[in-house]
């Protein structure tokens, strides 16, 4: 069983860390969007670390900010994405109780994955982790899908795998892996039994 981090077992992003990065930016919530994503793959992909992707999105915008602030920025966005979903967390202590190997597949940049690593002790609750930047590698691309089946040591059609990002899935499902797109803990029950895996897995 395998797990997406981001938008699945963790919440939403921390609507009050991304006002602290929209007050050092001076940028506005439409302006912060548009930089923020142009890099982020490469900032999985760990092209970039954390300061790295933090400079050059102010370079990009024009910005002029201190060595200080770009620290601060790094923090911030680090703890935007330190949320956890509490039933799935729940179901995944079920899952292991149930004794299924799992595992986390993340594109995850340094400073937020040494964040979330450092505040959630749940995370060493997992099999394998696989954290993007530290393999060079990231969703969707084909060579992460080898590595997590190696790391794991199971079949694809003996792997599921939850994504919030139907390209992420659909990628998954080519190397053979069955893929199921999260949304809701509610969704993710609906398919679970509609795809018959309520036969062998707890609901969540």
């Amino acid at each position: 069983m395998v797990f997406d981090y981001g938008m699945v077992l963790s919440g939403m992003p921390d609507p009050g860390a991304h006002g602290e990065l929209r007050r050092i930016t001076g940028l506005s919530h439409e302006a912060l969007e548009a930089l923020y994503w142009v890099d982020r793959h490469a900032y999985d992909r760990g092209d970039l670390t954390g300061l790295g992707f933090w400079q050059k999105l102010a370079s990009d915008g024009g910005l002029s900010l201190s060595a200080e602030a770009i620290a601060q920025l790094n923090e911030w966005d680090a703890r935007m994405w330190t949320t956890s979903n509490p039933e799935m967390l729940a179901w995944h202590q079920a899952l292991k109780a149930r004794g299924l190997e799992t595992a986390i597949l993340s594109n995850m940049g340094d400073a937020v994955m040494e964040n979330i690593v450092r505040e959630f002790a749940w995370i060493a609750d997992f099999d394998v982790l696989i954290w993007s930047y530290q393999h060079r590698m990231a969703k969707p691309e084909p060579a992460i899908y080898e590595l997590l089946l190696d790391k794991l040591g199971t079949a694809p059609e003996e792997t599921l795998f939850l994504d919030d990002k139907l390209e992420n899935i659909e990628a998954a499902r080519r190397h053979g892996i069955v893929g199921l797109q999260f949304s809701t803990v509610e969704q993710l029950r609906r398919d679970l039994i509609s795809s018959g895996f309520d036969a062998w897995l707890p609901l969540p």
